[in-house]
């Protein structure tokens, strides 16, 4: 490291003086549930492009392995937005418990 030049890490610093946003938990939850929605959307979409391009290869042999291709495309595009959607479940799940947190529901447990 050159002589003199040092690392300056303010943004990692909150300043007690300064006080947290408010968030708005319900907000945050129903902005989940919408993207958790159009990942499951875009799932089915690409699912059924999938199965397309894969009677697509069978109508037109000639054309078989692009058809082929770009059903293997849509697949993994399909696979992606699966676990999208999965990912946003989770942080919908996450909004809704800290709602509930900040709002003194009580969590019962059962075994």
């Amino acid at each position: 490291m050159a002589e003199g030049h040092r690392h300056h890490h303010f943004h990692h610093q909150k300043d007690p003086a300064v006080p947290e946003p408010e968030v708005d938990y319900r907000k945050e939850e129903k902005h989940h549930k919408h993207l958790q929605q159009l990942g499951e959307l875009g799932a089915v979409t690409a699912g059924a492009f999938a199965l397309h391009e894969k009677h697509q290869a069978k109508k037109h042999p000639e054309h078989a392995h692009r058809h082929k291709i770009e059903e293997e495309i849509a697949a993994a595009v399909a696979v992606g937005a699966g676990g999208f959607a999965f990912h946003e479940h989770h942080q919908k799940k996450a909004a809704k418990k800290e709602y509930e947190k900040s709002h003194g529901k009580k969590h019962h447990h059962h075994f």
